[in-house]
């Protein structure tokens, strides 16, 4: 069994380091990020990995800084075989990626080369491909470019994967190829196999500007954008003065026949709200307005009903 430094942050890579631990292997320690004020209080919180390695008794440490020689010292000291890297939220800088005897594991959420970056699930979502998974590599100075060590095999997206569930799928998935790839590297018995260049696509970081919708583009766009921006930076639009979010929605097919509705024109059918788009319309199924909290269409619409017949986005 190897000895490891294990680094990640949010609540999706706590599988992995469970998968770790149970798998048997030595755990040296934890590196997450630091405690962040959150809340109204602003009192500090740890991310969902403290959490859970203080609950398994492991040593943590939260430096705001990898580049320091410091850190670079005390890493060192912890004797680990491997680093296993998943969602730390941060790039390990030259110094460190040299440390480890067996090299750097990084687990991320897409079929490598495809969807390098910070923001692959989001980006599947949003562009509509049938399937993703995740690669096991070799943490190189690059953005996602090390060689590759394992990818599993396609899992389909299902139609209403959002970002948060899917994520949560991949990093399920990934938790398991990570604790065999930990093993093969270990036995020698993996080849690492350069990334194919031509192939590459890089994700960019979202912006909350990112979610907000434009109604010219389809139904089908804009429902993938609301799955594809949860719960990151979500999708809104305005009505009149205020802010409403369209937390989740379904794309409708324009009604043949019929006459169409404009981009952003709301219409209300009993408890139902539809809102037209460049190409048939969607159901919003649940909103938030600016100042209240999250409902479902039918609730919002026992309170606004005056928002029948208008133009969001105007």
């Amino acid at each position: 069994m190897s000895r490891v430094v294990f680094f990640g942050s949010p609540s999706d890579a706590t599988t992995s380091l469970h998968a770790i631990n149970v798998a048997g292997h030595e755990i040296a320690a934890v590196y997450t990020r630091p405690d962040r004020p959150a809340g109204r209080s602003g009192d500090p919180v740890q991310t969902p990995v403290k959490s859970a390695a203080l609950e398994m008794g492991l040593e943590v440490a939260t430096p705001e800084s990898l580049r320091n020689p410091d850190e670079h010292s005390a890493l060192r000291s912890l004797g680990a075989d491997a680093f296993l890297v998943v969602a730390y939220g941060r790039l390990l800088p030259a110094g460190v990626l040299e440390i480890p005897p067996m090299g750097i594991l990084n687990l991320h959420p897409s079929l490598l080369p495809l969807y390098r970056g910070p923001s692959p699930v989001a980006t599947a979502i949003l562009e509509g491909v049938e399937t993703t998974g995740v690669t096991v590599i070799l943490l190189d100075e690059g953005m996602d470019t090390g060689p590759v060590l394992a990818r599993s095999e396609p899992i389909p997206i299902r139609e209403d994967d959002t970002r948060d569930s899917l994520t949560s799928r991949l990093f399920e998935l990934g938790a398991r190829l990570l604790v065999g790839t930990l093993e093969g590297v270990e036995r020698g018995s993996i080849t690492p196999i350069a990334q194919d260049e031509a192939r590459a696509t890089t994700t960019r970081l979202l912006k909350r500007a990112d979610g907000e919708i434009d109604w010219a583009k389809s139904a089908d766009q804009i429902e993938r954008q609301v799955r594809a921006y949860d719960s990151w930076p979500g999708t809104f639009t305005s009505w009149g003065s205020r802010n409403l979010k369209i937390i989740a929605a379904r794309a409708l097919p324009a009604d043949h026949g019929e006459p169409g509705m404009a981009p952003g024109q709301v219409e209300v059918a009993g408890e139902s709200l539809f809102i037209g788009t460049g190409d048939g319309r969607i159901e919003a199924i649940r909103v938030q307005l600016e100042g209240r909290r999250a409902v479902s269409a039918s609730e919002f619409l026992r309170g606004q009903s005056s928002i029948a017949g208008t133009t969001l986005g105007a």
